[in-house]
């Protein structure tokens, strides 16, 4: 059974907007967050004066389906970032978070490799654009010291979505549970396989839902068919087209997607499906019950008594 954990939030001027700070009980860790406007105040901060590991996140002006990130580290990550804000060519960024510990015991090789490793789930996750230039390579370290960085990682997984940062968070996939007596690893809640069809377009899309996200599976279908009175997430079909998310079929009834793609609801992936208007709890049907995704958060109320 996986245990729950406590996340301590302080808001250093009391706005949820300002600048906060993050911690979880028994870890040295600790996160820094400020909005760009707010940078001078968070550098003058003690924090900002270790050894750390630093997230810059903004919207990708390229591609606004996505968020841009830029993973970086330093001995005294005020300096970095300090250069960071003068940097033209990173002005996409509006937020900063700022990972460093409490104890003070993260070396120049520690954030090193912790730099190396944040590239990579940000790669894997493919939530946000990386906006390094070069990949860091990773710095060779001990095996013990390997351990204690891995779940350092673990920690600031579970940390950066709860202050508004989703772009380490894995997306759903199709597959048997993974059963692990590992408590540091950050788990995804209950997973529910989904598929949506039309018996009168003949296209099959699959999806999972993880913790209310629902993610699209690659090689799903969607219609080409258009004219339908109104979808409002035309915009966003139009960008996943063009960011080369969803591309022709070999039959040009439909389109494809090349690769899983997330959405923040069930509607919002059926509209892009169908090139309409769409319920998504009514669309969606679990995989096995033929139930619809409403008829199944419905009875979960219902086994509540």
């Amino acid at each position: 059974m996986v245990q729950g954990r406590s996340v301590r939030l302080y808001l250093a001027d009391g706005s949820p907007t300002g600048i906060l700070t993050a911690e979880i009980m028994n870890w040295t860790g600790h996160a820094l967050v400020a909005p760009r406007s707010r940078l001078g105040e968070a550098l003058s901060r003690d924090e900002a004066t270790r050894t750390g590991v630093y997230f810059l996140v903004g919207d990708d002006p390229e591609q606004p389906t996505k968020s841009r990130v830029y993973v970086g580290e330093g001995d005294s990550v005020i300096d970095r970032i300090k250069s960071h804000a003068k940097d033209s060519s990173k002005d996409f960024w509006s937020r900063v978070c700022i990972v460093t510990s409490k104890d003070a015991n993260l070396t120049k090789s520690h954030v090193r490799y912790l730099e190396h490793r944040f590239v990579e789930l940000t790669k894997s996750a493919d939530r946000a654009n990386l906006a390094n230039g070069n990949e860091p390579g990773r710095k060779a370290l001990p095996e013990s010291d390997i351990a204690d960085m891995e779940f350092f990682i673990s920690q600031v997984e579970v940390i950066l979505p709860v202050v508004g940062f989703d772009f380490l968070r894995p997306k759903g996939k199709i597959h048997a549970p993974e059963i692990s007596n590992d408590k540091s690893k950050a788990q995804l809640g209950p997973q529910i396989d989904l598929i949506l069809t039309s018996g009168k377009h003949g296209y099959e899309a699959r999806a999972v839902e993880v913790d209310g996200e629902l993610t699209v599976l690659a090689g799903s279908k969607a219609t080409t068919k258009s004219g339908y009175a109104a979808n409002s997430y035309a915009p966003l079909r139009d960008q996943l087209i063009k960011d080369g998310r969803l591309v022709p079929s070999a039959d040009p009834q439909f389109l494809e997607f090349a690769a899983d793609v997330a959405f923040m609801s069930a509607s919002a992936a059926a509209a892009v499906i169908k090139n309409s208007n769409s319920n998504g709890r009514t669309a969606w049907r679990l995989v096995g019950t033929g139930q619809t995704l409403k008829e199944w958060q419905d009875a979960q109320l219902g086994a509540q008594g």
